[in-house]
């Protein structure tokens, strides 16, 4: 596989840098709001946290097997705290990459040809607004005192990283088509 261009390979490393960091970054949110009584918002946090992990997975497999430089990726403010706070922090981290960075690397992709890069980059972009609906949903239900009102699971499609919040999981992923079956149940 030949290297990506280098503006794309620059995109593709700091999305997988940020998309990590986010994964685990859920997973620690997740264990607070157990730990603060919001059983479903930490479910909630679990299941995006996986869909972070589609999204880290999607742009590695762009990356295998080449032969990069170490390279320091620069992440969003980390720092745990109330259930409150986590949401705001994931709130704010989904809408920029919504808004400025899966855009830019869209575009990056797009003018140098990358379109397996950008097509991971667009899963992750339509992925990223649920999140961030799902997220401010969960505030305002922790802002009252209350737990996210779930009606059934929250299902994550393991292509792109889509989720959803439902009895079941929609036939076809609306993002990439892959088949209900494919979905993980959080």
């Amino acid at each position: 596989m030949a290297a990506p261009r280098p503006m794309t390979l620059d995109a593709l490393l700091s999305a997988f840098g940020g998309e990590s960091m986010a994964h685990m970054r859920y997973l620690l949110f997740a264990e607070i709001a157990e730990k603060e009584g919001f059983g479903n918002v930490a479910r909630l946090f679990r299941a995006v946290a996986f869909a972070e992990q589609v999204h880290a997975r999607n742009h590695f497999e762009k990356l295998r097997g080449l032969d990069l430089d170490a390279k320091v990726v620069a992440g969003a403010p980390f720092g745990p705290g109330p259930t409150s706070k986590n949401l705001e922090m994931a709130i704010r981290g989904e809408e920029f990459e919504v808004e400025e960075m899966y855009p830019a690397y869209i575009a990056v992709a797009e003018q140098q040809g990358e379109k397996q890069a950008a097509l991971s980059f667009r899963w992750a972009l339509e992925a990223e607004k649920t999140h961030a609906q799902l997220f401010r949903r969960a505030k305002e239900a922790v802002d009252r005192g209350e737990d996210l009102a779930i009606d059934g699971n929250i299902w994550v499609c393991p292509v792109c990283g889509h989720t959803y919040v439902g009895p079941e999981p929609p036939d076809r992923c609306p993002i990439c088509g892959a088949p209900r079956e494919r979905y993980v149940k959080f």
